[in-house]
């Protein structure tokens, strides 16, 4: 593994990314580039007001994740990535859009900075997708210690579920790798880890 390599970590809300992105990076010696905690200066407006301010606060995730990306390409290490700008866009902002707190005129302008985006970037060497059923999810997000994250609704993991498996299943810039969450525990069972990394061999 002399090359570079690029691996990026992507599924729904609490479903391990970041668990994996570490556990993944310190195997294979690369760098993990976790998903900051950045305050996104529209978000609480978003909340008052969504279809005020969704735009805006889609807008910025993304200049936060083309900032992100660029940093992944010009790292001269191989790296691990927990989620993408692509899911950013093809995820939760087309969520936003499909609820309507987006207006069609705004999603135009979102995906034409969003199509420049992914026309300039490298796109990673391989996307490991983590598919979770809803009820394994919000399991999960239960006993987790976010506070946020304990209030989701079903309704809205579904429809995000939904929405990654059409993104996981169309996207043609990279190997995606789909692997069934719903039984493997990598954070606290060392068998599973293993278990999961004779999947990813022949991508190495």
């Amino acid at each position: 593994m002399q090359d570079k390599k690029f691996i990026t970590i992507s599924g729904n809300i609490g479903i391990g990314k970041s668990t994996l992105t570490k556990k993944l990076a310190e195997h294979y010696k690369f760098k993990p580039y976790l998903e900051q905690d950045v305050k996104n200066p529209y978000l609480e407006d978003f909340y008052k007001n969504m279809k005020r301010w969704a735009f805006h606060s889609q807008m910025f995730f993304l200049s936060k994740r083309l900032e992100d990306h660029y940093q992944l390409v010009v790292d001269k290490d191989s790296v691990v990535e927990d989620r993408s700008i692509y899911e950013n866009a093809e995820v939760f902002a087309r969520y936003c859009y499909q609820r309507g707190f987006i207006s069609k005129r705004e999603w135009k302008t979102y995906q034409r900075v969003y199509q420049t985006c992914k026309n300039i970037l490298p796109a990673p060497d391989l996307i490991v997708y983590l598919r979770a059923s809803t009820e394994t999810i919000l399991r999960r997000l239960k006993s987790s210690g976010r506070k946020i994250e304990k209030n989701i609704n079903k309704k809205y993991i579904e429809d995000i579920n939904k929405l990654y498996d059409k993104w996981a299943g169309n996207f043609d810039l990279a190997q995606v790798v789909i692997i069934n969450y719903d039984d493997l525990d990598l954070k606290n069972r060392s068998v599973d880890f293993y278990s999961f990394l004779e999947s990813l061999e022949k991508f190495f």
